[in-house]
């Protein structure tokens, strides 16, 4: 290589990648402005997908405080939030309480029906529901919904088809940046934040 080479990719190609991250973050945008329910998965989604288990079964799961007020505040800014889950357990249902999430699906096989029957019960069109999932079973969910969403170390096919990828990881802030990002698309940030700051009433 001589001194006037370089390993770094031409400036139009920079561009172009540039152009299409842009391309992409204003198509999330306008889905995520469009949400009026926020379905989640837990295992991997909302925790960081270990799951500790002993001689009577599961003993714990660890939770982000910051992604559970992000839920909250999707809550308080009128979108309806739901965890949808393909395992049951008492922890969720208890995370659930602590965070006044009325609905929990368990034990949910068929994700993609799920999220059509909540549509239905809500009201809803599928273009209105968001679905943040990591892995091959919330693929049906996440392609039926308008908005999918999902984790930085989730399968590559469904970082794929995903149209927000959080930064921050599953369990430890990844919800918490996609309720951000919702509630900015929807020119709701500010009064939410203004709960906290006095900003805004």
């Amino acid at each position: 290589m001589t001194d006037h080479e370089t390993d770094h990719e031409p400036d139009h190609e920079k561009t172009q990648t540039a152009d299409s991250a842009l391309l992409r973050n204003a198509r999330a945008h306008a889905l995520a402005a469009r949400v009026r329910l926020m379905a989640f998965d837990v295992d991997g989604t909302l925790t960081d997908g270990g799951i500790v288990i002993g001689p009577g079964g599961e003993l714990f799961k660890r939770f982000s405080v910051r992604d559970g007020l992000g839920l909250v505040l999707l809550q308080q800014a009128g979108i309806r939030v739901a965890l949808v889950t393909g395992r049951n357990s008492e922890i969720v249902s208890q995370r659930a309480r602590e965070l006044k999430i009325e609905t929990v699906l368990q034990g949910v096989a068929d994700k993609a029906q799920a999220m059509r029957d909540l549509c239905d019960q809500e009201g809803l069109t599928l273009e209105q529901a968001g679905f943040m999932g990591d892995d091959w079973p919330d693929l049906p969910a996440m392609q039926a919904v308008g908005f999918a969403a999902t984790v930085p170390d989730a399968d590559a096919e469904v970082r794929r088809i995903a149209h927000f990828v959080a930064g921050a990881p599953a369990g430890a802030g990844a919800a918490r940046e996609l309720a951000e990002f919702v509630l900015r698309a929807q020119n709701r940030f500010e009064s939410s934040l203004g709960r906290f700051d006095g900003r805004t009433a």
